[in-house]
C-alpha cells in the first residue's frame, strides 16, 4: 500500500466515502490541464442531501502546486462536519474577472470515526435483523419488541411472519456486506463450489 499522505499518491477522483476526523485528500490533474493553476481557482461546495432539505454544508478550496490542484482537508477540520449523504459540486473561477463555472458534480457519504463515537453505527437492515432475531429467540428488549415493520410491531407478529422478515432483512444486510467488500477490493465474499471429479469438491472464493 502506498503512502496516502504523499501527494503523488492522492486519488485523482473525489472519494465516495469520507470519514470524520480523517485527513481528506485528492487531486484533479485533468482540470489543471484545461484550467492552468495561477489563472484559475478550484473550489468545492458540499451540501447535505436529506429529506426535507439538509442544512449542513461546507466549502473546500484546492491548493495550487506542482501545476495541479490538490484538495486537502486536515483532520482538525473534518471533525467539525456532520455525517450524512452529501451532494457536491466543483467550480472553476477565473482569476482575472471572477467568473465561475461548474465543472463537475457528484455524491459522497461522510461517516463517523469509530475512534471518536459511541453511537450505534449499524445500518437499518442490521438493526432490524437483530431485533427480529431477538424476538424469535425470546430475548428482545422493550425497544426491539416495539419496533414496527409495515405498521405492525414485532411483538404482535406470528413466528411465520418473523421468519419471513428475518430472511428479507438478512438478505439486505448480506448485500450491504458484499458491496462493502467490493468497495474495499476484498472480493464479493461469494463462495462457488467447483467439482473437479466424481468425489472432489473445492470451495473457491470469488475475489471479483
Amino acid at each position: 500500500m502506498s503512502n496516502a499522505f504523499d501527494r503523488v499518491n492522492y486519488t485523482t477522483k473525489e472519494p465516495s466515502k469520507l470519514v470524520l476526523g480523517d485527513f481528506w485528500a485528492w487531486r484533479r490533474d485533468d482540470l489543471a490541464s484545461d484550467y492552468p493553476v495561477g489563472s484559475y481557482a478550484l473550489t468545492y461546495e458540499f451540501h447535505e442531501d436529506s429529506g426535507g432539505g439538509g442544512t449542513a454544508k461546507f466549502t473546500l478550496t484546492a491548493t495550487e502546486a506542482d501545476s495541479t490542484y490538490y484538495i486537502e482537508a486536515a483532520s482538525s477540520s473534518t471533525t467539525s462536519y456532520s455525517i450524512g449523504d452529501y451532494i457536491w459540486e466543483a467550480y472553476i473561477t477565473k482569476s482575472s474577472d471572477s467568473n465561475r463555472i461548474m465543472v463537475d458534480s457528484g455524491r459522497t457519504t461522510i461517516t463517523q470515526n469509530l475512534a471518536n463515537t459511541s453511537a450505534d453505527l449499524r445500518s437499518h437492515a442490521k438493526i432490524t435483523l437483530d431485533a427480529i432475531e431477538a424476538v424469535i429467540e425470546n430475548r428482545a428488549s422493550m425497544d426491539q419488541s416495539s419496533m414496527s415493520i409495515a405498521g405492525r410491531s414485532l411483538s404482535r407478529m406470528s413466528i411465520d411472519e418473523l421468519l419471513t422478515f428475518r430472511d428479507r432483512y438478512k438478505a439486505e444486510y448480506l448485500k450491504e456486506i458484499k458491496l462493502a467488500r467490493i468497495r474495499n477490493k476484498q472480493g464479493s465474499g461469494n463462495t462457488v463450489k467447483v467439482n473437479f471429479g466424481s468425489t472432489q469438491t473445492t470451495n473457491v472464493t470469488d475475489l471479483t
